[in-house]
């Protein structure tokens, strides 16, 4: 939280270091040990990868990784792929490939702001460019651009644009990735370059090594004491034991943030008895009142910010959140001793209250891929953690602890899949055709990868 207003935020150019990577590399494997619950990092078809990165020092190709985005440790996963897999199925095959195998990858710009401004520093010398979301970050894009066409490595990006906490569901996809491709297609064309340019998507998924249903349910038992329920003790962790449990807990905070809105922000809401009688399955009654709740709180941030609620809730919560930075982060505040005392408070309470209506929206991400049915369908302890874990982060937020270290519910493995590369130059002509022609083939190249990413999920 910043309750301070600021200078407008600088863009982080990258400055990629070879030396600080190669100790980056030596450490990668200590850092994932000491930072991340993850015990094993597994990948199908790394050759594909192999082949990748040969025809990328050949100079015939260029290709952005665009990989799925469930956890904050998926960096540490994607670099052990890049710098202990790739260079590994290489030698089996008898490839060489110049080391360092690596990528540029594009990070948001608010990273820093919460993870710490150190956390920009290292991302510029690992090669990392920024990019403000929500707003047409020109430094961003240019420099994005410019690695994607002319940088010493491929690409990586998220194409989610943020985590969800879901291994099993993909959120709906910005279509900045595939623009990127159109971009690059285009620059190689005007440079009489010949290089063919790919989009791969990259699969990650989640899994414990060991089923953590004792951890659960500690977990269940401190958001009950935090939201006022009493406590389930004496029951042998299951998911038939915990579910309910689960159920009650969500149906609980909803009430109470159904109250919150209801009572001091005086919005409307269906009532929750009448809910719940007229629709007698009581997950579809949630994911009823859920959807009530996310709509009333945008609404409450985008009001402030006079701001429209159209678009979906991730196109809706990326307008909030620049909205708020403009609040903040300000060009008059570049040189704050230019500004009376009497200045420099009004514009600290605009940034508090900025801040304070941001909340709402920060609540609202936690929720965007939330589907109720999500446990029913596939009862695994994965999907039951991640949703506990969704919880714990609403309860973080409310309580004031957020952003803070998530809970390790158990050492899990990753699984990253590489999959068939998607050709962008083979839709380069519909694309310059006409500005039609270029927002149809954007579409299409964004469904076509949603559905290789989905199709991943199926398989696995």
């Amino acid at each position: 939280m910043i309750y301070q207003a600021q200078p407008p935020l600088e863009f982080i150019p990258p400055a990629f270091n070879p030396l600080f990577l190669r100790f980056f590399h030596l450490l990668l494997p200590n850092l994932i040990r000491w930072q991340t619950p993850i015990s094993e990092i597994e990948a199908d078809n790394v050759e594909e990868l192999v082949d990748l990165y040969r025809q990328f020092q050949e100079g015939k190709i260029r290709f952005m990784l665009a990989f799925r985005h469930p956890k904050t440790d998926d960096p540490f996963a994607l670099t052990y792929l890049s710098s202990q897999l790739v260079p590994k199925i290489a030698r089996s095959q008898g490839i060489t490939l110049q080391s360092p195998i690596h990528a540029h990858f594009i990070y948001d710009r608010g990273i820093p702001l919460w993870a710490g401004s150190y956390v920009g520093w290292v991302a510029s010398r690992l090669g990392g460019t920024p990019i403000q979301r929500g707003k047409a970050d020109w430094a961003g894009l240019r420099s994005a651009r410019d690695l994607f066409a002319n940088g010493k490595f491929p690409m990586a990006a998220a194409p989610e644009g943020a985590t969800n906490g879901l291994s099993e569901i993909i959120s709906p996809l910005e279509p900045g990735i595939a623009q990127m491709g159109f971009w690059c297609a285009e620059d190689l064309l005007k440079a009489g370059r010949s290089e063919q340019v790919l989009i791969v998507p990259v699969g990650i998924k989640y899994s414990y090594v060991d089923a953590p249903w004792d951890a659960i349910a500690n977990l269940l038992s401190e958001l009950e004491a935090a939201s006022g329920l009493p406590l389930n003790q004496g029951n042998v962790a299951s998911v038939e034991s915990l579910y309910p449990r689960l159920l009650t807990l969500a149906e609980h905070l909803l009430s109470l943030m159904e109250q919150f809105y209801t009572r001091f922000y005086h919005q409307k809401l269906p009532d929750a008895k009448i809910t719940d009688k007229e629709i007698t399955d009581r997950n579809e009654a949630l994911s009823h009142r859920l959807q009530a709740v996310m709509n009333v709180a945008l609404f409450i941030s985008e009001q402030y910010f006079d701001l429209s609620s159209r678009g979906n809730w991730t196109d809706r919560c990326r307008r909030v959140e620049q909205a708020g930075w403009n609040y903040i982060f300000r060009e008059e505040f570049k040189d704050i001793t230019a500004l009376s005392p009497i200045e420099k408070a009004l514009g600290d309470r605009i940034a508090e209250e900025a801040n304070s209506r941001m909340w709402h929206m920060r609540l609202v991400e936690s929720f965007v891929a939330v589907s109720t049915s999500y446990i029913l369908e596939k009862p695994t302890v994965e999907r039951f953690a991640e949703t506990t874990l969704i919880l714990w982060n609403m309860v973080a937020k409310i309580k004031g602890n957020y952003p803070s270290p998530r809970p390790q519910l158990g050492k899990q493995k990753v699984k990253i899949t590489v999959g068939k590369p998607l050709s962008v130059s083979d839709r380069f002509p519909g694309y310059k055709t006409n500005r039609v022609g270029a927002k149809q083939a954007v579409a299409e190249l964004t469904n076509d990868l949603q559905q290789a990413l989905e199709g991943m999920i199926t398989k696995g």
